[in-house]
């Protein structure tokens, strides 16, 4: 962010706005292999001229990070079964395809909420993993915050529990004042005050935005200002 901005000129900003979710072009694209529903390549990165796609990752990861991976990033309970059937699968035939990798899930997933895919989780689990979604949101924070100036700003719009936990921490941390030992003969106005107020309450969608656009369902939107 920094350097985007420092190419324009710029050194502060009066807001940042994270959109973390995945834009429904790259999920309707079958190309880019995101999508359990459309085949396609087994894919997934956000960037397809570098790093390492899911098919690539899933013919060389052993069994263990197979499940520590679905179970961590897609909160999976059947995380055992499915990675074991991960690699029952591969070592009959290459997994190359969405549709081969959902219909090996849906194989393995003995039950499943009303309305959701099997291979939902372990999608979702597969695409944060090979993306490293979750440490470029810990890396963004940080810099998002150091650029705005005061009265600045953030905004962050999360579409997954593990995303939101980390905003969540953050916000807090960044919007509490340093604590010290009781007894300590400090006033409370000569304490270093925190870097951030947090504006409101988190904001999630409607039940008519919602009919509006399916996928806000799971979308929490936080917002803190920066106050030094």
């Amino acid at each position: 962010m920094r350097k985007v901005l420092a190419e324009r000129g710029v050194e502060r900003v009066a807001g940042v706005l994270l959109d973390l979710g995945v834009s429904s072009p790259q999920l309707e694209e079958p190309a880019r292999g995101f999508s359990f529903a459309r085949e396609g390549p087994l894919d997934m990165r956000m960037d397809p001229t570098r790093g390492e796609s899911a098919a690539e990752w899933l013919a060389r990861a052993d069994e263990n990070q197979i499940r520590e991976v679905i179970r961590t990033y897609g909160e999976e309970r059947f995380a055992k079964p499915i990675a074991a059937a991960i690699v029952a699968a591969r070592g009959r035939e290459p997994l190359r395809t969405t549709r081969q990798l959902a219909e090996i899930v849906g194989r393995a997933v003995r039950t499943r909420e009303p309305g959701q895919h099997p291979a939902t989780r372990t999608f979702q689990a597969v695409r944060i993993h090979v993306n490293q979604e979750l440490e470029e949101l810990e890396v963004a924070l940080p810099q998002a915050v150091e650029l705005l100036e005061r009265g600045g700003r953030l905004a962050v719009i999360s579409f997954h529990s593990l995303e939101d936990r980390i905003v969540k921490r953050f916000l807090r941390e960044r919007s509490t004042a340093d604590r010290l030992p009781r007894g300590v003969p400090v006033r409370a106005s000569e304490l270093p005050q925190p870097e951030l107020a947090v504006v409101g309450r988190a904001v999630k969608p409607g039940e008519a935005e919602v009919r509006r656009n399916p996928r806000a369902r799971s979308a929490v939107l936080r917002v803190a200002e920066k106050v030094r």
